[in-house]
């Protein structure tokens, strides 16, 4: 068996590249799929896991949890996921469906387990507030969120952080081992015609995956410029996959929750300036030509 691996997350086009990603590289066992309002609705996002799953055949239970961060009202982000969350290809209709209870539960009874969060970090606060003997029992939280520079829904605020800086701050102040896969790390993992043409060719599941990241560029070029997307999500599961894919180093790591300009901002120590001990392993490089070789097989397993 492969590493026990609780999947929480939006989906979301990158978030159902790494749905993918955890079901289909053999290093891990994918335990369940939990999701949570961020990119869209949690309706709209727990709908869209089961699409992922179903196109891919992949059979794990899922949970729908929080609908809404702790204390904030929720904001989406349909000007990159489009109205459905995951815009682009036709799925058809599910026919996976979802298990009773709520994503916190299914995490609780999964555990232990490595968690990767992919999406707001609100399911995740919420495990280790009701359950707090859960922090012994999560092997690693492996989240994408944050950067140690710039952002991408303000100047420095990564949108899963915003989202729910308070769920965030919980997180991070858990105790639990912490990996921070930030967007200084995702921004190098971009989906380039040469990547787009390699899912092609891996048939219908690869065309289907292909018509996602088509989407995602043209909103990525639309809204910020970008020649090719960056593909986040992915690059949490792939941390946990190989380790030696993304380097990282110690930090102190602290959520901005009353800045007036940075609220939801990632304070990311790398130079011990503060004089505090590590709270989290920090992603700062990856292996980039591993990393897609890496995707696209576990695509091709699927597929």
């Amino acid at each position: 068996m492969g590493t026990r691996v609780v999947l929480d997350c939006d989906p979301g086009h990158d978030d159902a590249i790494a749905i993918l990603l955890a079901a289909g590289d053999p290093s891990l066992d994918l335990l369940a799929i939990t999701t949570v309002a961020a990119n869209q609705t949690l309706e709209k996002v727990t709908l869209n896991a089961r699409r992922v799953c179903t196109a891919a055949g992949i059979d794990v239970p899922i949970a729908a949890g929080c609908a809404r961060p702790l204390t904030r009202p929720l904001r989406i982000a349909d000007d990159i996921h489009g109205t459905s969350g995951l815009d682009g290809p036709d799925f058809g209709p599910p026919s996976v469906d979802v298990v009773d209870g709520h994503a916190v539960e299914l995490i609780h009874r999964s555990l232990p387990a490595t968690v990767v969060a992919t999406g707001a970090l609100t399911n995740i606060a919420l495990l280790l507030t009701r359950y707090p003997e859960d922090a012994e029992r999560i092997d690693e939280i492996v989240l994408m969120g944050g950067s140690t520079g710039r952002g991408n829904i303000t100047p420095y605020a990564e949108a899963n952080i915003y989202v729910d800086p308070e769920a965030a701050a919980i997180v991070f102040g858990s105790g639990v081992p912490v990996t921070m896969v930030g967007l200084n790390v995702t921004h190098q993992a971009l989906v380039t015609p040469e990547v787009v043409a390699r899912l092609e060719a891996l048939g219908p599941l690869g065309r289907t995956c292909a018509e996602l990241m088509t989407f995602f560029g043209e909103t990525y070029r639309t809204m910020f410029g970008f020649a090719a997307p960056p593909l986040h999500d992915p690059v949490a599961v792939a941390r946990v996959v190989d380790p030696s894919l993304v380097r990282c180093v110690d930090a102190h790591v602290e959520v901005e929750l009353t800045g007036t300009h940075t609220t939801g901002a990632t304070v990311v120590d790398l130079d011990g300036y503060r004089g505090l001990a590590p709270n989290a392993k920090v992603a700062v490089e990856l292996d980039v030509d591993r990393f897609w070789d890496l995707v696209v097989a576990a695509i091709g397993r699927l597929g």
